[in-house]
């Protein structure tokens, strides 16, 4: 993806393969001696079983600039935790396995229900903000960087490409999102970034006319890349939302806090690969069926909050713009696709278009039905506020599970 074009919302850097890795982490390793650099890793213990973890931590025993690793591990009995402990034990880093199922984390959610503040359910966002709150608790940390674990295309340069903006101490950005080209195994892949976001977002601003909030998203090649880095001071104030919406609520949290001139993106592979959902066409509360309609919730309220009025007019135009402009978009992908000699399924991806089209009705009925929903776990400011022990009982928490439940080999 190779060129030097900036779209005028956010900072674009790109990699003109001008400059080796080892500079990059020379200046890493500079840079984190005065400012320490630590990585969230959001796992289920399924994906400690499976190649592309094992590699990523293989990479990752690379990296000298990290100070601290927190590895947030959920799905996993107790056999399972002690087995995680000794598959990540090989990281020359400080690090943490925080064992979300176990009897003292769920003795902090219950502390957290009991004044309100439990997450809604349980996924990536609840394993986030977990491992968020750990690391405020560490109080040691100026820049955290997360991303995902079933990365089979991973190598340690897109760590330090998506972290070198935010450590490096004469930028202003406070937080980076990778982006990069979803081809893999001969496809195109990306689904609900090309059949989903990219063309509601065109199709909104058709129909809601011009929107600084659309115009941001907007910018971003490919805003639902689960790879950030951002200064720690926006952790104690950051609100992750709970359902699929994670990314694009990120974003949406960058848009409220931070400046264009504070949030950039960054190419960080020239292909990207990892584990993909599927479309579970017959269950909505699962697959990418379940992904499309938290992500449009998710639009849908940050606009409201904007000032934006939605009814039900409103979202039948915008439904009928947003299935016109996806299929004008499929045509250009399938197009893309063909000169470069890898492959999509027209037919199954105009279904994707019919499933997403349906769900931005859906979505917009559940709206309107509860308007004041909030599927944002509370930030860690408020958490703290309800019960300023907690976040040290959850440091605790985490170090006395290591404690008692020492590792078996994997």
């Amino acid at each position: 993806m190779t060129d030097f074009h900036q779209n005028g919302n956010i900072a674009q850097f790109h990699n003109l393969r001008t400059r080796p890795l080892e500079e990059l982490e020379y200046e890493l390793e500079t840079y984190a001696q005065t400012r320490k650099i630590s990585l969230i890793l959001p796992a289920l213990f399924s994906e400690l079983e499976g190649p592309a973890l094992r590699h990523i931590i293989t990479e990752l025993g690379k990296v000298r600039y990290l100070h601290r690793v927190v590895i947030g591990l959920d799905r996993a009995d107790e056999d399972q935790f002690r087995r995680a402990r000794d598959f990540f034990s090989v990281l020359p880093h400080t690090h943490a396995v925080i064992w979300n199922d176990g009897p003292r984390l769920s003795n902090i959610d219950a502390r957290l229900e009991a004044v309100g503040l439990g997450p809604h359910e349980l996924g990536k966002g609840k394993n986030v903000w977990t491992a968020i709150g750990y690391l405020i608790g560490c109080a040691d940390s100026a820049v955290v960087a997360l991303h995902d674990c079933d990365i089979t295309t991973y190598d340690r340069g897109m760590l330090a490409r998506l972290l070198y903006p935010v450590a490096h101490p004469g930028f202003s950005y406070k937080l980076s999102k990778g982006f990069y080209a979803r081809v893999g195994d001969g496809k195109m892949n990306g689904r609900v970034a090309r059949l989903l976001v990219s063309p509601l977002l065109i199709a909104l601003k058709k129909t809601m006319g011009d929107s600084d909030y659309i115009d941001f998203l907007r910018a971003f090649r490919y805003p639902l890349s689960g790879e950030m880095a951002m200064r720690a001071a926006l952790l104690p104030d950051l609100r992750i939302p709970s359902d699929w919406g994670l990314e694009i609520g990120v974003l949406s949290e960058a848009w409220r806090n931070l400046g264009r001139n504070e949030t950039c993106q960054v190419e960080i592979a020239d292909a990207y690969d990892h584990k993909h959902q599927v479309v579970s066409q017959e269950d909505a509360s699962t697959g990418l069926n379940r992904m499309s309609m938290d992500i449009c919730k998710a639009v849908f309220r940050k606009m409201a909050a904007e000032g934006t009025v939605f009814s039900m007019n409103v979202f039948r135009a915008l439904k009928a713009t947003y299935y016109r402009r996806a299929l004008d978009l499929l045509e250009v992908y399938d197009n893309d696709a063909t000169m470069n000699g890898v492959r999509i399924d027209r037919h199954v991806e105009e279904q994707t278009i019919e499933l997403f089209a349906e769900n931005i009705m859906r979505a917009g009925q559940s709206f309107m039905d509860n308007p004041h929903e909030t599927p944002f776990i509370p930030n860690w400011n408020r958490v703290h506020a309800a019960d300023p022990q907690i976040i040290g009982d959850l440091r605790a928490a985490v170090a006395a599970d290591a404690e008692d439940y020492p590792a078996v080999p994997f």
